[in-house]
């Protein structure tokens, strides 16, 4: 993944991404940081031979629950912006049709304030492996880093976690003993917790939108 997001910086491509840009695209508020990214094709040698590993077929498997590299499913959320950055045998047509397909698709919603919400990066230089790996040397490759309210699960699952074992002030000893306060414990649990709403609120507020217009006389 850190390749590929470097990748434009080392290498000429047709579409070169600059760091930079990932921020001005990929972040709508200072909060809403938290980016999900994945990757395709992830296969072995023994597959490659059988895999049909177009750029329509790797853009489709990086929005795959399976290929996201944090767990949670981002057919439960929405989509604030997503950033493609394509390596190898890949040009323009082929990409531009590829999202075209993905906008279709009803499993992949985007909010309704940001409904092309996608930046493509496209470089030359096919993605490397580690000889004698599990990986298969293939032609081309695609690295998504995406902002979707999704990522909240994840959030979620963290104070879950917490919950259980702060009720039993688990090892909490060990940080009292360091100098901290059980106070930060809450602080942070509830920051977490505004976190996770503050997804749910973004990912809320076209639907809010829609019913609001429909009240109106």
């Amino acid at each position: 993944v850190i390749s590929s997001l470097t990748a434009s910086l080392r290498f000429d491509g047709a579409l070169n991404v600059d760091v930079t840009e990932f921020q001005t695209n990929l972040v709508p508020y200072p909060r809403i940081h938290f980016m999900l990214s994945s990757y395709a094709p992830v296969i072995s040698a023994e597959k490659a031979y059988h895999e049909q590993l177009s750029v329509a077929e790797i853009t489709n498997s990086a929005f795959e629950p399976s290929s996201m590299m944090a767990k949670c499913d981002p057919r439960h959320g929405k989509y604030m912006a997503c950033c493609l950055m394509y390596r190898g045998d890949v040009v323009p047509k082929d990409v531009n049709a590829a999202v075209a397909t993905i906008k279709t698709k009803r499993t992949i919603q985007f909010v309704d304030w940001c409904p092309t919400g996608f930046k493509c990066g496209i470089n030359y230089q096919p993605p490397t492996v580690v000889p004698g790996g599990d990986l298969a040397k293939v032609q081309r490759a695609v690295c998504m880093i995406s902002n979707s309210t999704s990522v909240a699960e994840v959030f979620g699952r963290i104070d879950h976690k917490f919950d259980l074992m702060y009720a039993k002030r688990a090892f909490v000893h060990w940080y009292v003993g360091e100098g901290m306060e059980e106070g930060e414990f809450s602080e942070a649990r509830e920051d977490l917790a505004a976190l996770e709403k503050d997804y749910e609120e973004v990912g809320a507020e076209s639907a809010e939108g829609e019913d609001d217009e429909g009240e109106e006389y």
